[in-house]
């Protein structure tokens, strides 16, 4: 499967709602960052739901072929982070997303409409 990064940060997001992810943004951080293009940026409601939300978006980029990197902070499920190259996916617990404020040190990158 050939996706551009935008559509692929859409898929994904798209992978997150589907576990019922909350608050899920898209940011474009080309030009302000060399780490990636684009933020997928989630939250679950428990450590469970961050797992589920997790488990779904690494399961959608292998059945896709997408390349996957790594995933960090899976077990603990407060914060997991989904390396899928470009595309960097956040998911947070609900706890921890305000308490890091990804989109507010990033609040130069523009956003992208999820659906």
């Amino acid at each position: 499967m050939s996706l551009n990064l935008v559509e692929l940060a859409k898929k994904v997001a798209a992978a997150a709602e589907e576990k019922k992810a909350q608050r899920v943004t898209i940011m474009d951080i080309r030009g302000l960052s060399v780490v990636a293009d684009y933020f997928v940026i989630c939250q679950g409601n428990s450590e469970t739901q961050v797992q589920a939300i997790a488990t779904a978006i690494k399961k959608y980029a292998q059945e896709e072929n997408i390349l996957f990197k790594g995933i960090e902070g899976y077990d603990q499920a407060r914060w997991v982070l989904i390396d899928l190259g470009d595309v960097v996916v956040h998911v947070f617990h609900k706890d921890e997303r305000d308490f890091y404020g990804l989109e507010r040190l990033w609040g130069d990158a523009q956003h992208v409409q999820v659906q």
